[in-house]
């Protein structure tokens, strides 16, 4: 059997359909070929078209086709995607404004202003965190800023939710989805009304609530004739893209770590516990496989500025040039500095508020510049190291309340192609490394194939996960990153 995995990001959308019978996927395909646009009307905003990621996956799917795949043969569809964005559309699903995306940082004073009037212990209690810059906080922003918009609203979604309305025409969400929200009660275990209720968002813009993996709804006739696909073709699983990369890599139990290097950066630990950061600076939300006689809960730490740093320095690196240099060109480049970049520190912390500071902005940028000394290649170097640093002491944090691991599971892919990253990675954390051959929108397709039943476990979904390689920190290099590591985070400067 058959199944297709959608991974939306902001970046791009990959598609993927996988074997069942393998566990191999055997075609697949990325879009747009170049960066996905993420518009930016004020500072510290940003915004995307759902139409244009819906545009874009049927246009993945006709390229599915073209490869040769019978598009009839598929089964289920899975769908991955970024967290946290708000789509609103009304009731016949025509969407009202451009989604407010992850890395958007408008609503931070909002949930920072409603988390001081309630009191830590309130959201504590109930969704583990504050309110911050989550979709609930977007959401009360629209209906501040624009109430007549506000007023058309039918269905609060996330971006995969969309994507699902799109082929079903039913609009729908899910648990972990709403957890991402910031609208699960991790102790009721349902929509947590309370915080709807104390922030004054109407109950009734939440759609349908669905299980992660389950039957959710089917495509819709003439969406499966306009795309080719089998009329019976099911909705079996959603998921956020750093759950879906967690359970792409088999990583779905207490201990067991994740981590991904794309636009942004994460690390993610699975737990049995609801734990959660007193100062917010990490995040907790509801794993893939939770239930209610099995907690399971991801605790994720994010940096925005990780992959779309690396893409800032590739059109910095271009500036006259007929074409983008290759992102193989920059790992290269940054192969000819040594540790610590000749001094050179980068701080990229320049994709909005960063939840590590609490949602308050920090210095960004490159600090003890040389020009006598500093080149491209100390730059792109010092890019790397920054990146992961910053990982670093989010995984400080982690291990504060008690997501520790010496071992983490990452996709041969994004910055985890480049051998000094993962060097940097490896020594800094003081991990083992595990690389796959894998990606998001397998990871998808694997869900797909368990929401329909194919597997009966999570463990049986990952039959034919290839492992690439596995890299252990060097002993003569984990003093060396302690201590560059060390001086970086002495510099930290918050500056909002």
């Amino acid at each position: 059997m058959y199944f297709l995995g959608i991974d939306l990001g902001s970046s791009s959308i990959k598609l993927a359909v996988l074997d069942a019978n393998t566990g191999k996927s055997v075609v697949g395909c990325t879009v747009p070929e170049h960066e996905m646009i993420m518009d930016t009307p004020q500072s510290g905003w940003a915004e995307q078209e759902p139409e244009q990621w819906w545009n874009y996956t049927c246009r993945g799917i006709q390229e599915i086709e073209r490869k040769g795949f019978d598009l009839k043969q598929i089964k289920a569809i899975g769908i991955s995607y970024q967290m946290h964005g708000l789509v609103l559309t009304d009731k016949d699903l025509n969407v009202l404004r451009p989604s407010i995306i992850w890395c958007d940082s408008r609503a931070a004073p909002i949930g920072e202003q409603y988390y001081q009037e309630k009191g830590a212990a309130f959201f504590q209690d109930r969704v583990l965190q504050s309110p911050g810059n989550f979709t609930a906080a977007k959401l009360k922003w629209v209906q501040q800023h624009e109430p007549e918009l506000f007023d058309q609203v039918a269905h609060m979604m996330l971006p995969g939710d969309y994507l699902a309305a799109k082929f079903s025409g039913v609009a729908q969400t899910s648990k972990s989805g709403l957890s991402e929200a910031a609208l699960w009660d991790f102790k009721k275990n349902n929509l947590a009304e309370e915080v709807l209720n104390a922030l004054d968002l109407p109950r009734a813009v939440i759609p349908e609530v669905v299980a992660n993996f389950s039957h959710q709804a089917t495509i819709a006739p003439q969406i499966a004739e306009c795309l080719g696909l089998s009329k019976d073709v099911a909705i079996t699983y959603r998921a956020g893209d750093q759950p879906n990369n967690a359970l792409a890599l088999n990583v779905n139990q207490p201990g067991e770590i994740a981590t991904t290097a794309g636009t942004s950066a994460v690390i993610y630990s699975v737990t049995d516990q609801d734990a959660f950061d007193t100062e917010n600076r990490i995040n907790t939300f509801l794993h893939v496989n939770n239930t209610e006689t099995q907690k399971r809960n991801g605790v994720l730490l994010c940096i925005n500025g990780s992959g779309i740093l690396y893409q800032w320095l590739r059109k910095i690196l271009s500036t006259g040039k007929d074409e983008l240099l290759s992102y193989d060109f920059l790992n290269a480049q940054a192969a000819q500095a040594g540790p610590g970049s000749a001094g050179l520190n980068f701080y990229p912390f320049g994709n909005g508020v960063e939840r590590i500071f609490n949602n308050k902005k920090s210095f960004s940028g490159l600090q003890n510049l040389d020009f006598n000394r500093h080149g491209a290649t100390h730059m792109v170097r010092a890019a790397c190291e920054g990146i992961v640093y910053a990982m670093n002491y989010g995984f400080e944090v982690m291990q504060h309340i008690g997501a520790d691991g010496h071992s983490v599971k990452a996709t041969k892919a994004n910055l985890f192609l480049s051998p000094v990253f993962r060097e940097i990675f490896v020594n800094t954390t003081q991990t083992t490394l595990a690389l796959y051959k894998t990606n998001g929108a397998e990871g998808a397709a694997r869900g797909a194939a368990h929401g329909y039943g194919f597997y009966t476990s999570l463990d049986e979904a990952a039959h034919g996960l290839e492992l690439l390689s596995t890299q252990e920190p060097q002993p003569e290099l984990k003093q060396q990153y302690t201590d560059l590591y060390q001086t970086w985070k002495n510099n930290i400067q918050i500056i909002e």
